[in-house]
This record gives structure tokens, sequence and C-alpha cells, in this order.
């Protein structure tokens, strides 16, 4: 039975003959014949990157019993005609496909370039490209003339000349039937010869192969005599040659490998080298993204949207996961080519999910998706700060004590010969939580490797170490829980070489690498050398050791491994074949379901939001950067009036207590003019020396809070307010306020003018006078009236009150009302009273309430007295506020004195009014021209901030509506960017 397979790089020749073939009946014509010669196997002809394993008969040992039996002579022929035709087939085979695949590859990469018509001359020319081709035939050729010719064994003809016939005529069939096989599959379309030239070769070679195939029955024939040679061979004899062609096979494979990476590398660089060329060219037009690059950009968009993974999150990923310290992180960067991950000494360094991009460019560099800087990965220093950049970051992403974060790093690499794919890197199963991880470490690590691989199109990549017994593993009892059939599950043996070393028994890592060890299935499985154990090795130089231990392990030579199964190189290739297959496979489902995931987010949104613009959370953001800074330019719309009466009012509240407790009663007090205008000249010096030039600020910054807090609340009463803004705008302005500090200066110079003006005691004419007068009386009735309420409330309602109102007063209020009656009796007794009680006083006020039945003690006599005497005061102040309207005339000409009017009151009030104009109108001017702006300043960087600040945004714009707005925003983004991509994909298959 044949088949001519297509492999990685070429076609190959299966050939199987099986012990109840039709040739064989023929052939045997009884049952002692039948047992001579049971089975005739040409093995297949494989590159070994393949997932699928070769057959299992290629590298076992013989059996026990291998020895040669009495009548096993055609059980001896088949074997050693199966060892001898094994590398003719395996050169001839590999030459050929080698050749055309190579073929097939350059023109792959040529249209894979950008596809402009400028490059049309800087690509190679028909001339050139049959040049590479000639070269690469003739190199086959080289080959293949350097292959021994293999003849058929003549003890064969022992069985019959008509059998001998029968099998040259077989052969013969067997490569016509290929021949005619593979032109059957270039009429079909396969796209595997790149014109007509190859498969005339490929045909050609093979007729001469089938030609060669009649002349072995001559040459048999002149074999004959040396028959005996294969009965005197002992077992150890057939042990050692087979043992020596396996080796042969293996430098073989070696050999090609090295020539393919060569030719590789060759046409990079003229890649490179053409697109440097047509650089200046191309910067002027839009350059196609690649796949991997789209692929990533969805992925992306997928972490900022929903970070669990949920059923709205399937597309496929390939998830790296082990155990700590397993080498998960090496085989990740031996993958990318370049060591970008920060490494320790037993502990842990992956603490957060790291995404890498792989993707093919002429330059080997690496970037993150939130920053510009591309790190250049062929310098040492680069490639350290990468690394502390990784470490920065993991670092970041852990908060509030915890040891492991949910929070994604995403990095892309390019370089030349890079797998496109995407690979996460987890944080690694631990089994025991030290004193300096969190509590919840092991658990919140399975959550996180659970969370990925539950991705029912997620690629688990499962790294298990080597060096340590396989009964210590973690990962593939997880493993094998989230994928029990094993369709999405590659296996990785790491640290072979420590292996082979510490292991005894080789039959361990056979029955790992064939799945049987462990309680898992996989796709496949691979035994990879990632390091020499120093963190300083180059990544060729990881290359060069890893290469050199498979050729010369004796596990190789054993059998123990496949030569399919080892090297991170055939790693990779297969990994990336799985990915792209399960890409294809699944992304337009994933398309489909965000397809739907739309529609029903806008239905929601037209019955709940009808005639509402869908305005996302960062749209929504600038309209309120915009409303809030609109406010700030109201100010200059503010009046200067309006600002000296803002700042006049709100000064005079803050001062009135200190003016009438520290400043007017103390002066008032005194028995003549002259010792209250002393009295309080110095009050008001010591006054405007100390905290009135801070007061005044501290009142212009409040001002002028005030008033952009009356523009932002005056918007919220008009019809367009959306109320959705209300917490951030309070939150800027806060946050402004909190930050804005009025100029240093400012106080000096306000108290230079404040002392200038209070020194001044010559009130110019009778307008001001008026104006001093009232002022005056407007302050003092405020004053009685207050003082008039502290009263009530001390002595309970009156009776008029309690008659109407039903009110009644408490026992202390009774106290205190007969104590008032007693101090007032004082007050009319002695209408010019001094401010103070003396003992003699209280005692009599004492003994007449007790005399009431009232009994109260001197503390409480003296509370009770500070209110009436202030209300006495104060009435006293009003009247005479009343006599000196008219007083002008003598306050002018010096005679207030002589006409029994003193209007003392009226100048100090007048000197503090005028202080607070001067001061208002200097304040006004420093608002006005400074403050106003430097203000809008701070609101700008509060908002700048916040623009930044996702969280901050998050916490103050929030609601279904900004909820549903933001999750169809990203809806839209996924599926477009998800179908550019299926577009995209079609394109290219």
């Amino acid at each position: 039975m044949q088949k001519l397979v297509k492999g990685r790089f070429g076609y190959i020749i299966r050939v199987v003959g099986v012990s109840q073939s039709r040739w064989a009946r023929q052939m045997l014509t009884s049952r002692q014949d039948h047992e001579k010669v049971r089975t005739v196997v040409v093995p297949v002809v494989r590159h070994y990157s393949s997932l699928r394993p070769l057959r299992g008969d290629l590298l076992k040992f013989p059996g026990p019993n291998y020895g040669i039996p009495s009548r096993g002579i055609g059980m001896i022929v088949a074997r050693v005609l199966r060892g001898a035709l094994k590398i003719r087939y395996l050169l001839l085979g590999g030459t050929i496909a080698g050749g055309s695949a190579l073929a097939k590859t350059y023109e792959q990469w040529k249209e894979a370039l950008p596809d402009t018509k400028f490059l049309e001359e800087l690509m190679p020319s028909q001339e050139e490209l049959d040049a590479i081709r000639t070269a690469l035939i003739s190199y086959r050729d080289k080959i293949k003339d350097s292959v021994p010719d293999f003849t058929l064994d003549p003890k064969l003809k022992e069985l019959g000349e008509s059998k001998y016939d029968q099998l040259v005529l077989w052969f013969k069939e067997r490569l016509d039937d290929a021949i005619k096989a593979a032109e059957e599959e270039k009429t079909e379309g396969s796209g595997f010869f790149t014109d007509g030239k190859e498969e005339d070769d490929f045909s050609s070679d093979l007729k001469q192969h089938a030609i060669s195939f009649s002349a072995m029955g001559s040459a048999a024939e002149k074999e004959r005599e040396k028959a005996g040679l294969y009965q005197s061979l002992k077992p150890e004899t057939i042990r050692e040659k087979y043992e020596s062609l396996q080796e042969e096979l293996m430098q073989v494979q070696l050999k090609y490998q090295k020539e393919v990476e060569r030719l590789e590398k060759e046409n990079k660089e003229l890649r490179k080298s053409l697109m440097l060329r047509a650089g200046d060219k191309i910067a002027h037009k839009k350059i196609k993204k690649s796949l991997i690059d789209m692929y990533s950009e969805v992925l992306d968009e997928l972490c900022d949207y929903d970070s669990s993974y949920d059923t709205q999150d399937h597309l496929p990923r390939v998830v790296v996961v082990g155990d700590q310290s397993s080498g998960k992180t090496s085989v990740l960067e031996m993958v990318a080519q370049a060591r970008i991950f920060p490494r320790g000494a037993g502990e842990m360094m992956t603490r957060a999910p790291v995404m890498v991009t792989l993707s093919e460019g002429p330059y080997h560099i690496a970037s993150f998706k939130d920053s510009t800087r591309e790190f250049d990965l062929t310098k040492e220093s680069e490639l350290s700060e990468l690394r502390k950049e990784v470490e920065l970051r993991m670092l970041n992403s852990v908060r509030l004590g915890r040891t492991v974060s949910h929070e994604v790093i995403s990095m892309t690499v390019k370089g030349p010969g890079l797998q496109r794919m995407v690979l996460v890197d987890l944080p690694g199963i631990i089994s025991t939580v030290t004193t300096d991880m969190a509590s919840d470490t092991r658990e919140a690590i399975r959550s996180i490797s659970e969370q990925y691989m539950s991705n029912p199109n997620a690629i688990i990549l499962c790294i298990q170490d080597g060096s340590v017994d396989a009964e210590r593993s973690n990962v593939t009892d997880l493993v094998s829980q989230m994928d029990p059939q094993g369709k999405r599950t590659i296996f990785v043996l790491t640290k072979v070489d420590l292996a082979e070393e510490n292991l005894t028994n080789p039959d361990r890592i056979r029955k790992i690498l064939s799945g049987k060890l462990f309680p898992m299935k996989a796709l496949g499985y691979f035994a990879v050398v990632t390091g020499k154990g120093s963190k300083e090795d180059s990544i060729q130089a990881i290359k060069d050791y890893e290469e050199s231990f498979f050729r010369n392990s004796r596990l190789f030579k054993g059998g123990v491994i496949n030569s399919h199964q080892c090297t991170t190189r055939n790693l990779s290739f297969a990994v990336s074949e799985c990915f792209w297959k399960m890409v294809r496979d699944t992304v337009e489902q994933q398309a489909d379901a965000f397809k739907a995931t739309r529609f029903n987010l806008e239905t929601e949104w037209k019955n709940n939001f009808p005639r509402t613009r869908e305005l996302d959370r960062d749209e929504l953001f600038e309209k309120a950067r915009g409303e809030i800074l609109d406010e700030v330019v109201n100010l200059s719309q503010v009046s200067p009036k309006q600002w000296e009466d803002a700042l006049s009012k709100k000064m005079w509240d803050k001062m009135v207590t200190h003016i009438f407790e520290n400043i007017y009663l103390p002066a008032a007090q005194t028995e003549n003019s002259g010792t209250f205008n002393t009295t309080a000249d110095i009050k008001l010096k010591q006054w405007a020396d100390g905290m009135l030039p801070k007061k005044c600020v501290e009142v212009g910054w409040e001002t002028l809070e005030d008033e952009f807090r009356k523009f932002m609340e005056r918007a919220k009463n008009s019809k367009d307010h959306d109320d959705i803004f209300d917490s951030l705008k309070a939150c800027v302005v806060d946050e402004a306020m909190r930050r804005h500090e009025w100029e240093d200066k400012a106080a000096d110079v306000l108290r230079v003018i404040q002392l200038n003006a209070l020194e001044d005691r010559s009130v110019h004419d009778k307008q001001q006078w008026d104006a001093a007068c009232k002022f005056l009386e407007e302050s003092v009735k405020d004053k009685l009236h207050t003082t008039e309420s502290t009263l009530r409330e001390m002595v309970g309602p009156s009776t008029k009150e309690q008659w109407m109102y039903w009110s009644y007063p408490t026992e202390e209020q009774k106290r205190r009302a007969a104590v008032k009656s007693e101090l007032e009796n004082i007050l009319k007794s002695d209408y010019k009273h001094k401010n103070t009680l003396t003992y003699d006083e209280v005692t009599q006020v004492r003994k007449n309430a007790q005399a009431q039945g009232v009994d109260v003690d001197n503390e409480f006599i003296r509370e009770t007295w500070h209110p009436v005497y202030r209300r006495h005061f104060l009435r006293r102040a009003l009247a005479k506020a009343y006599d000196c309207r008219k007083a002008f005339y003598a306050y002018h000409q010096g005679l207030e004195g002589e006409l029994g009017v003193e209007c003392n009151d009226v100048v100090l009030f007048w000197r503090i009014q005028q202080m607070i104009r001067i001061t208002a109108n200097a304040l006004r001017q420093q608002v006005m021209n400074r403050e106003a702006r430097r203000l809008e300043k701070e609101i700008k960087e509060v908002l700048e901030e916040y623009g930044c600040d996702r969280d901050k945004k998050e916490h103050l714009l929030t609601g279904r509506r900004v909820m549903l707005a933001e999750e169809l925003k990203r809806v839209r983004q996924i599926q477009e960017k998800l179908e550019e991509f299926i577009y995209a994909l079609n394109a290219e298959k």
C-alpha cells in the first residue's frame, strides 16, 4: 500500500507492506514460506517537527529473541532490507522534498511582501529566481549522487525466479503509482510546485529510480555468492549496525536542518535589505498590519473589556503553565529567541500574567502595549533594561499585600525567524506558601491558571521539570482536569540533560514522552534543553548546547527520544501550527458571538435611553471638562462692584466679633474721648500688624471659591443640566480649591494699605459721616439682635409666649430669669455702669434671689451678667449713634465735647469701614488679574490628572448609562477588529 503524503518541507513517499498484502500472498505458496517473510516495511520519511509521532518501530531495539531462527531466513532478509532501504529513501525523499519546499517557502515569503508597485523594481528578477532554483536543484543532485546504491538481497532469488520478478515488478508499480499521485496532486491545485520544472524533476527522479530497480535483478545474480553474509551476522553485529544507522539518520537530519536554517537566514537578510532600501518610499504609504499584530490587538481589547475571560472571550491563546522553577520562562525565551524575563534563584519571579505576541520583523525588538519605546534585543544593555521594566511592572501590579496579580502585562517581540503566535506566561504552581507570601497565594495562582485554561480554545503548553521526580508534579493533575481528552495540550519535558544524568532507568523518560506515565493526555510530547544553568548564557549558546546534547545523548541513540520530539525549534513549529489551526477553526464563531452581544446592547440602549447619545466614560469626561472650564471663564463676567461687595461683606463677617469684643468694648469703657482714641489706636495697630492681613487673604480665597461655586450651582438649574457630571465637577472643584494658595506677598501688601487706612481719623465730608453712622447702627443692631436671642434662650419664653404657644421655661431658665431681673435693676440704678460687677453687687443679687426662693452661686450670676450688660451697652451705643447723625458739624469744628455729644464710636467705625473698602478693592484687583487665572490653571491640572486616572473616572462617572455605553463601545471595537482580522486571514489563505 502506498501514499504520497504532504509534510512541512515537501512530499514524502510512504510505502508500507504487511504480511497479508496482495503480493506476499502471491509469492508465498506454503505456510512455511509465509512464516519466513512476515513483514517488509519501507519506513516513512518525514520532517520530525510534526506533532504526529513516527512509527514506534523505527527507533525500537530489537526484541530479546533476536537470534536467527532455524527457519527465519526471510525474517533476516526483511530486517536487513528495511535497514538498508531506510536511509536511501530518507535521503531521496528529504532531498527532493526539501528543495521543493524551499522553493515554495521562498514564493510565500515573496507574496507576503507589501503589495506595492514600486517594489517590483526592488524584488529579484525572474533570472535571479531561476538561479536560486537551479542552485537548490544542483545541491539536491549533489546530495543524491553521494548516496550509495542499494540492491535487493540475492537470497530473495532463492524463492524462485518468478517470485523475484514479481517483487521487482511490484516495486516498479508502486513507484509508477507514486508518480501518478504526484501528477494528480498538481492538477488539484495544491500549490506545492511553484512551476512545472520542479514537478518534472521530481517525476524524472522517481522514474530513474524505478529503472534502477529493474537492474537489481542482474546485480542480485552477481551477489549470489555473498548469500551467506547475513547468515553469519551475530545479534550483537545487528544491534551495532542498527545503532550506527540510527546515528547516521540523526546526522543527516541535523545536516538538512542546518542547511534549511542557512537558506532561511539568507532569505531573511534579503527581505531585510529590500525593506530598508524601500524605507523612504514605504514611509509615505500605509503598511499593512501583519495577521499576528491584528490578532494581538483584539486580545488587548479583550483584556480591557473583560479581564475575567468568561464566555465572551474564547479566542485561542498559548497558555504556558507549570510548576515553579520548572523552566516555563526559559521555554518562552527560547521561542522568543531572547532572554527577556527577570530571573531569580529559587524565588517566584512571574507575579502576573505576561502576554507575549511573537511576530516576524527585520529587527529583533520588544515593546510594551502602552509604551512607544522599543528595546533592541541584540544589545545586552537594553535587554537588562527590559528585564527591569518587566519586573517593575509586575511589582506595580501587586497591591494590598498580594503576591500575585490578575493584571495582564502585554508586550510584543518581533524578530527574524520568529513563529507567529500569542503566548501567556503564568505564575508557577506552588505547593507551599512561605512566610513572605500572602496566605492565599497558592489558591490565587491556581485560580489564575484555571481561568486561562478554562478557555476551550486555549492551547495549554504544560511544562514539566525533567530533573525532578514525576510524583512531585502539581501541574499535570491540574491540566488533566481542565483538558481530560488532551485535545489542546502540548507536553514539554525540560532539563532533559539533568534527567539523563540523574535517572538510572531511561524507560521512565520513554513513558513520559509516550504519555503513559502522567495521568494526562496531550497532542504531542517534546523534550527540550533550555540552558546550562547559567543566567549569562546567550540564546545561541543554549541552542548549540541543546543540539550537541541531543546529537550525543544516549537517550536519543537508545531510541528513548524520537527525533521529532526534541529541540525547542521543533516545539515552536508545532505550537505555532496548532495555534493557527485553532485560530482558523474558532475565530468566526467568536465574531458571531460578539455580533449578537452588540445587538443586545444596542437594543437595551434604545429602550432605556432614547434620544440620548452613546457617550462612553472618556467622552463624558471630556464633556464635563468643557463645562467646568466654561464656568471658570464666567468668573471674568463678575463686575468689580460685585467682587467688592462680596469681599466687604465676608470680611466684616469674619472680623465683627473681634472688633466688638477686642476693640470697641474695651475702648468704650474708658472715661473720656482721649483715652477712647488711644485705646482704639493701640488695638487697631496690633490687629493690623498681626492677624488682619492673613484674615483678609483667607477672605479673598473664600470669596473666589464662593463665587465659582455659585456659577456651578446656577448651572444645575438650567434645563440642559445633566446630573451625571455632578460628582465629577464637585470633586474637581474641591481638589482645585485645596491646591490653590494665595500669593505669599499679598499679606505684606495688604498690611501697609490697612495701617495707612486705620491711622486716618478725619472724616472728610457729611456723606462719609452719614455712611459711618449707618454702618455703626447696622452693626450694633445686628449684635443687639444676637444678644437678645441669647438672653431669650437663657431665660426661656416670656409670659406672652407661654400663653400663646403653650411653652414653659425649665427650672434653670426660671433661675436665670430671677437673676436677670435683679441685674437689670442694678443697671437701671447706674446707667453708666462698667462691664464688671463688684463683690458687693454679686452678694446683693444672690441674697435677693434667695429671698425669692432661688438659690444660685456667684458664677451663675456672672454668666448671666455678661449678656445682660452686653444688651445694655449696645442699646446705649445705638442711642449714641442716633444722636451723632446730626453732629458732623460739631465734629468738624471740634465742638462735640462742648455740645455734650461724643462721636468717637462713629469715627472708629468709619476708620474700620475705610480699611474694609480699601482692602476689598485690593483683593478684587488681585482676584481678577491673577488668582482667577491661577485657579483656572489648577483646575486644568486636576482635569488632566483625572483624565489619566482610569480608576478615578470609574469612581466619579457611574451608573448603568455609563456602563452600557462603555460596554457597547468595547464590543463594537472588538467586533470590528475581529472582522478585519478574519478578512485578512481569509485573504492569506
